[in-house]
């Protein structure tokens, strides 16, 4: 597969792979895949959860097979079809589908977020829903995925108690992260290493929209001094919100850190290119709160 991984810079656009189970359209981000391969078969792990079908490694890298069919309770999948292998939150990772369709560029203001009709907002595993030709592709939470089979792949939030007590502060932060239950934990672990200032937003667009409302009143200073922001996001996502702030004369030295599951080499090189102070993949909660410190309170 070839793609250039979320195309240009800033631009707010994504590449989305569709896939299908049991003839279903889902979606995955195309900078989490490594590669496509077919199945091929893999050593059961004894005592796994119910959706691990195995390991196997290819090319000396071990790597995990999910049952993409069983985490969404659509039976169990055949020895047939694809692996999708993928590397996110530092992990190697293989989800087995039917078929893969084809590639699509779409523009994060164009995907839909789903409702509470679908499923309660902690709860969901979709983060988005792409109408395109009359059908609907939905993306999925491949994150929440593997952190509800394997919770210590997650925020590791145990990390903090190493830091001991804190004082408290009131630097105010900015935070733009769309899944609940990962903005709750960021917000959480934040107050409890002393940072309580904090505004937390679903979105780039409506983290920039404070900016800007600050902008207007005068009191930028005031309300933001270090923005926290995950790439991937509905309506606009965590690289155009870092564009549009180091390319603002008013906001360019606002400390901007990247906190997501996409940090790579490669994700880091465009991360710097469009100015972003830190960048971070989501387990390291610890590191976070250290890089903050440098940045706003050891200046």
């Amino acid at each position: 597969m070839d793609s250039k991984i979320l195309l240009e810079n800033g631009t707010n656009e994504l590449e989305v792979l569709e896939f299908t189970l049991n003839g279903n359209s889902y979606g995955i981000n195309v900078a989490k895949i490594r590669e496509i391969i077919p199945y091929q078969a893999v050593t059961p792990v004894p005592n796994a959860h119910p959706s691990i079908e195995g390991i196997f490694m290819p090319r000396d890298i071990m790597i995990t097979a999910i049952d993409l069919k069983n985490c969404l309770q659509r039976g169990e999948s055949q020895p047939t079809g694809l692996f999708i292998v993928t590397n996110f939150n530092k992990l190697n990772i293989a989800f087995h589908v039917d078929t893969v369709v084809g590639i699509h560029r779409v523009s994060w203001g164009d995907i839909i977020k789903p409702d509470t009709t679908v499923s309660t907002t902690e709860d969901s595993i979709s983060t988005g829903i792409i109408k395109l030709d009359n059908k609907l592709i939905i993306i999925l939470d491949f994150e929440k995925i593997v952190s509800d089979i394997n919770p210590e792949t997650g925020l590791r939030v145990t990390q903090l108690d190493e830091m001991g007590d804190r004082e408290r502060n009131d630097v105010p932060i900015l935070i733009a992260e769309d899944s609940v239950l990962l903005n709750k934990l960021i917000v959480d672990s934040l107050k409890k290493a002393g940072y309580h200032n904090l505004i937390h937003t679903e979105n780039g667009q409506e983290a920039w929209n404070i900016i800007e409302d600050c902008k207007r009143k005068g009191t930028l200073d005031l309300h933001v001094k270090c923005v926290i922001t995950d790439i991937e996001m509905p309506i606009m996502d965590g690289h155009r919100l870092t564009k549009l702030i180091k390319s603002d004369d008013d906001t360019k030295d606002i400390p901007v850190v990247i906190f997501s599951s996409l940090v790579n080499e490669e994700m880091r090189r465009k991360g710097e290119s469009l100015g972003a102070d830190g960048q971070l993949s989501k387990p390291e909660i610890g590191n976070l709160v250290k890089l903050i410190d440098q940045l706003v309170l050891n200046k």
